[in-house]
């Protein structure tokens, strides 16, 4: 055996062996279909942020998305580093495109060049468009369902008023409404303020896709009973002193507002208040109570002032009887002849006999 061993041939031809043996190994091991299937692995990398280079001072992009779907496929451990780090960027180079609507492929930066790459979308149509800033004022609103049976929004208003909007100049051109929406608990029926977002929205109610400054505002919304302005009506009562008439009443104020359930308070056309004419005397300012109609919460001025002109009768009969029992001296009148009397033409004896001679005559007779 050794002797074998000893032998060059013998030597020769083991190492010829082995180096066939050798080569064909490595053989298979290099073979495409081995390397495919044990090398080669694909990743789809989801929601991968794009990147978009243009003059962002004067112009606007829109139609850009904001992530895309990054599909990477190669050898095995270059795909599993990829997935891992995503040290990679997409973008899209706009920098030397003109204002206008374009068609653009996504490109993709520090990703191996032994790596497929595709995305999904593959290209994007942009919209390059002139940038506008403009103010707008803000529309605070309230939906009134919210508020109590007999109180009314009687304003509101936002802090700022007025908001800078920029965007692109067709989107700036399509704003209808700029609003800010406060909201609140059913039964509302006391002033509040409250921060609220603020929208900008076209005329179909379309969010537009703007950048507000600033987003939020602060609204101050007024809520009170419901009221109207109603003119008030003196109403006599009662009857005036003897001696004294009332020749004139007025009333100040004029009118009162008067605060209550809208249905009731609409119903009315004036407010009464009763003026009692046995307590006017004298010429004089009097006051008298508001009293509230059925329904009425309030008024806002409970008392009435009533200026009263009045006559008193009594001294106008005193100064007449006083001007006259003063007679004014007249001339005595000339004396006037008065006719001649019965009783002087005629003396009485001679018309009526004395009663003791009339009953000596009817004594003559009976004898």
């Amino acid at each position: 055996m050794d002797k074998m061993m000893d032998s060059p041939w013998v030597l020769r031809i083991i190492a010829l062996f082995l180096a066939l043996l050798l080569f064909f190994s490595v053989r298979t091991g290099l073979s495409p279909a081995n390397k495919t299937i044990t090398s080669e692995q694909t990743e789809v990398i989801r929601d991968v942020p794009v990147d978009v280079f243009y003059d962002d001072k004067n112009l606007i992009v829109t139609g850009i998305p904001k992530t895309v779907d990054v599909t990477i496929k190669g050898p095995m451990p270059l795909v599993i580093q990829t997935k891992a780090t995503k040290d990679f960027s997409v973008f899209v180079d706009l920098s030397k495109l003109l204002i206008g609507e374009h068609s653009v492929k996504l490109q993709y930066e520090n990703i191996s060049d032994k790596l497929q790459v595709s995305f999904d979308p593959a290209t994007v149509k942009v919209n390059i468009e002139e940038k506008v800033t403009q103010e707008f004022r803000v529309d605070p609103e309230l939906n009134t369902r919210l508020i109590e049976e007999g109180y009314v929004l009687n304003g509101m208003t936002a802090n700022p008023a007025t908001v800078y909007i920029t965007g692109a100049k067709s989107a700036i051109e399509n704003i209808s409404y700029v609003k800010a929406t406060v909201t609140g608990e059913q039964g509302l029926k006391e002033p509040f303020s409250q921060v609220a977002a603020v929208k900008v929205l076209d005329r179909d109610l379309n969010k537009l896709d703007v950048t507000i400054q600033p987003e939020t505002v602060k609204v101050q919304v007024d809520i009170g009973a419901y009221s109207r302005e109603l003119p008030v009506v003196l109403k006599e009562i009662g009857k005036a002193a003897d001696g004294i008439t009332v020749n004139q009443l007025t009333s100040s104020p004029t009118k009162v507002r008067v605060y209550g359930r809208k249905s009731i308070i609409d119903s009315l056309t004036a407010i009464p208040v009763e003026v009692d004419l046995s307590d006017i005397t004298e010429s004089k300012t009097y006051e008298f109570d508001v009293k509230l109609p059925e329904g009425v919460t309030k008024v806002s001025d409970s008392k009435i002032k009533v200026k009263a002109d009045i006559t008193k009768v009594e001294q106008e009969k005193t100064t007449t009887t006083t001007t006259t029992t003063t007679p004014t001296p007249t001339p005595d009148p000339k004396p006037t002849p008065s006719p001649p009397s019965e009783e002087t033409s005629t003396p009485p004896e001679h018309n009526t006999p004395p009663p003791d001679k009339t009953e000596e005559v009817e004594e003559d007779i009976d004898s």
